[in-house]
Protein backbone atom coordinates (compact mmCIF):
# COMPACT_ATOMS: atom_id res chain seq x y z
CA UNK A 1 0.00 0.00 0.00
CA UNK A 2 1.15 3.21 -0.78
CA UNK A 3 1.69 6.59 1.31
CA UNK A 4 2.08 9.85 0.76
CA UNK A 5 2.99 12.39 2.97
CA UNK A 6 1.45 16.47 2.58
CA UNK A 7 3.88 18.84 2.71
CA UNK A 8 2.96 21.19 5.99
CA UNK A 9 3.34 24.77 5.96
CA UNK A 10 5.76 26.13 8.73
CA UNK A 11 4.19 29.29 10.46
CA UNK A 12 6.78 31.91 12.29
CA UNK A 13 3.98 34.17 13.42
CA UNK A 14 5.39 36.70 16.21
CA UNK A 15 3.70 39.75 17.76
CA UNK A 16 5.50 42.91 18.35
CA UNK A 17 3.94 44.83 21.08
CA UNK A 18 5.77 48.15 20.81
CA UNK A 19 3.99 48.44 17.22
CA UNK A 20 1.13 46.21 18.06
CA UNK A 21 1.46 44.30 14.57
CA UNK A 22 1.83 40.79 13.86
CA UNK A 23 4.45 39.09 11.19
CA UNK A 24 3.66 35.82 9.89
CA UNK A 25 6.55 34.27 8.19
CA UNK A 26 7.98 37.98 7.95
CA UNK A 27 4.82 39.69 6.36
CA UNK A 28 3.10 41.59 7.99
CA UNK A 29 -0.05 40.16 8.73
CA UNK A 30 -4.09 40.93 10.20
CA UNK A 31 -5.81 38.51 12.33
CA UNK A 32 -9.29 38.26 10.34
CA UNK A 33 -12.24 39.24 12.60
CA UNK A 34 -15.36 37.22 10.59
CA UNK A 35 -17.70 40.28 10.89
CA UNK A 36 -14.81 43.35 10.02
CA UNK A 37 -13.94 40.99 6.74
CA UNK A 38 -17.58 40.95 5.98
CA UNK A 39 -17.75 44.90 6.47
CA UNK A 40 -14.81 46.02 3.99
CA UNK A 41 -16.39 43.40 1.66
CA UNK A 42 -19.89 45.10 2.09
CA UNK A 43 -18.40 48.67 1.64
CA UNK A 44 -16.54 46.98 -1.80
CA UNK A 45 -19.94 45.80 -2.61
CA UNK A 46 -21.66 49.36 -2.03
CA UNK A 47 -19.32 51.57 -3.50
CA UNK A 48 -21.19 53.04 -6.71
CA UNK A 49 -18.28 55.28 -8.06
CA UNK A 50 -15.69 52.63 -9.19
CA UNK A 51 -15.66 49.39 -9.00
CA UNK A 52 -14.37 48.12 -5.17
CA UNK A 53 -15.15 44.56 -5.64
CA UNK A 54 -12.51 44.07 -8.62
CA UNK A 55 -9.75 46.22 -6.15
CA UNK A 56 -10.34 43.99 -3.32
CA UNK A 57 -9.79 41.13 -5.31
CA UNK A 58 -6.66 42.28 -7.09
CA UNK A 59 -5.57 44.18 -3.54
CA UNK A 60 -5.90 40.08 -2.54
CA UNK A 61 -4.28 38.39 -5.18
CA UNK A 62 -1.43 41.22 -5.48
CA UNK A 63 -0.47 40.62 -1.60
CA UNK A 64 -0.89 36.91 -1.66
CA UNK A 65 0.91 36.18 -4.60
CA UNK A 66 4.42 37.65 -3.38
CA UNK A 67 3.53 35.63 0.06
CA UNK A 68 3.07 32.66 -1.54
CA UNK A 69 6.27 33.05 -3.86
CA UNK A 70 8.52 34.44 -1.26
CA UNK A 71 7.06 30.75 0.60
CA UNK A 72 7.63 28.65 -2.53
CA UNK A 73 11.43 30.09 -2.99
CA UNK A 74 12.51 30.36 0.59
CA UNK A 75 11.42 26.60 1.00
CA UNK A 76 12.36 25.24 -2.46
CA UNK A 77 8.39 24.54 -3.17
CA UNK A 78 9.14 23.36 -6.43
CA UNK A 79 6.22 20.66 -7.12
CA UNK A 80 2.74 21.99 -8.01
CA UNK A 81 0.96 19.18 -5.59
CA UNK A 82 3.01 20.63 -2.72
CA UNK A 83 2.31 24.61 -3.73
CA UNK A 84 -1.39 23.78 -4.39
CA UNK A 85 -1.17 22.26 -0.33
CA UNK A 86 0.73 24.97 1.14
CA UNK A 87 -1.55 27.77 -0.60
CA UNK A 88 -4.27 25.45 0.96
CA UNK A 89 -2.83 25.67 4.47
CA UNK A 90 -2.08 29.54 4.11
CA UNK A 91 -5.64 30.33 3.57
CA UNK A 92 -6.58 28.63 6.74
CA UNK A 93 -3.69 30.38 8.36
CA UNK A 94 -4.76 33.61 7.91
CA UNK A 95 -8.30 32.93 9.16
CA UNK A 96 -9.81 33.38 6.04
CA UNK A 97 -11.48 29.48 5.92
CA UNK A 98 -10.72 25.84 4.33
CA UNK A 99 -10.12 25.83 1.04
CA UNK A 100 -9.77 22.77 -1.14
CA UNK A 101 -8.00 23.01 -4.81
CA UNK A 102 -10.50 20.51 -6.77
CA UNK A 103 -8.02 20.61 -9.92
CA UNK A 104 -5.45 23.12 -11.29
CA UNK A 105 -4.21 23.91 -14.68
CA UNK A 106 -2.11 26.20 -16.68
CA UNK A 107 -5.33 27.07 -18.40
CA UNK A 108 -8.09 26.50 -16.09
CA UNK A 109 -8.70 25.18 -12.23
CA UNK A 110 -11.87 24.96 -9.70
CA UNK A 111 -11.95 25.26 -5.92
CA UNK A 112 -14.39 24.95 -3.25
CA UNK A 113 -14.78 26.91 -0.63
CA UNK A 114 -15.48 24.08 2.68
CA UNK A 115 -15.69 27.26 5.21
CA UNK A 116 -15.58 30.90 4.57
CA UNK A 117 -15.01 33.46 7.62
CA UNK A 118 -16.82 36.07 5.41
CA UNK A 119 -20.00 34.37 4.16
CA UNK A 120 -20.41 32.93 8.61
CA UNK A 121 -19.55 37.26 9.12
CA UNK A 122 -21.75 38.17 6.39
CA UNK A 123 -24.62 36.18 7.37
CA UNK A 124 -24.17 37.06 11.23
CA UNK A 125 -24.95 40.55 10.11
CA UNK A 126 -26.75 40.69 7.46
CA UNK A 127 -28.26 37.16 6.46
CA UNK A 128 -28.50 35.85 3.16
CA UNK A 129 -27.82 37.30 0.06
CA UNK A 130 -28.64 36.37 -3.63
CA UNK A 131 -24.60 37.22 -4.94
CA UNK A 132 -21.67 35.84 -3.94
CA UNK A 133 -19.74 38.27 -1.52
CA UNK A 134 -15.83 35.78 -1.52
CA UNK A 135 -13.96 38.94 -3.46
CA UNK A 136 -11.29 38.12 -1.37
CA UNK A 137 -10.90 34.46 -1.94
CA UNK A 138 -11.37 34.93 -5.55
CA UNK A 139 -8.24 37.35 -5.67
CA UNK A 140 -6.30 34.77 -3.57
CA UNK A 141 -7.21 31.74 -6.13
CA UNK A 142 -5.62 33.95 -9.19
CA UNK A 143 -2.76 34.18 -6.18
CA UNK A 144 -2.77 30.63 -5.46
CA UNK A 145 -2.91 29.56 -9.66
CA UNK A 146 -0.39 32.34 -10.66
CA UNK A 147 2.31 31.14 -8.07
CA UNK A 148 1.80 27.44 -8.40
CA UNK A 149 2.62 27.78 -12.69
CA UNK A 150 5.28 30.60 -12.09
CA UNK A 151 2.60 33.01 -13.93
CA UNK A 152 2.29 36.73 -13.20
CA UNK A 153 -0.65 38.13 -11.23
CA UNK A 154 -4.04 38.76 -14.10
CA UNK A 155 -3.19 35.22 -15.55
CA UNK A 156 -6.38 34.13 -14.35
CA UNK A 157 -9.47 35.73 -14.18
CA UNK A 158 -11.60 33.76 -11.31
CA UNK A 159 -15.69 33.55 -10.54
CA UNK A 160 -17.61 32.76 -7.45
CA UNK A 161 -20.17 30.48 -9.03
CA UNK A 162 -21.49 28.67 -6.43
CA UNK A 163 -21.71 30.51 -3.24
CA UNK A 164 -22.37 29.76 0.74
CA UNK A 165 -24.11 33.28 1.57
CA UNK A 166 -27.11 32.23 -1.11
CA UNK A 167 -27.71 29.30 0.36
CA UNK A 168 -25.19 26.52 -1.22
CA UNK A 169 -23.49 24.06 0.90
CA UNK A 170 -20.17 25.03 -0.41
CA UNK A 171 -18.84 27.94 -2.66
CA UNK A 172 -16.89 27.06 -6.26
CA UNK A 173 -14.78 28.74 -7.92
CA UNK A 174 -14.06 28.55 -11.66
CA UNK A 175 -10.86 30.06 -13.27
CA UNK A 176 -9.74 30.30 -16.37
CA UNK A 177 -6.54 31.88 -18.03
CA UNK A 178 -6.69 35.00 -19.98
Amino acid sequence: MATFAKTELLLDHKFDPVTCRHTMNGWCSVLHCHHYSALYTQLADDCGFMDAKKLLAEVSEDNFYTMLVSYFEDHNIEKVEDRISIAEQYYAAVGLGKLEVVFAGTESAEALLHHSHVDEGWKKKWGKRDKPVNFITCGYFAALLAATFDRSPRTFVVKETESIISGAERSRFEAAAV
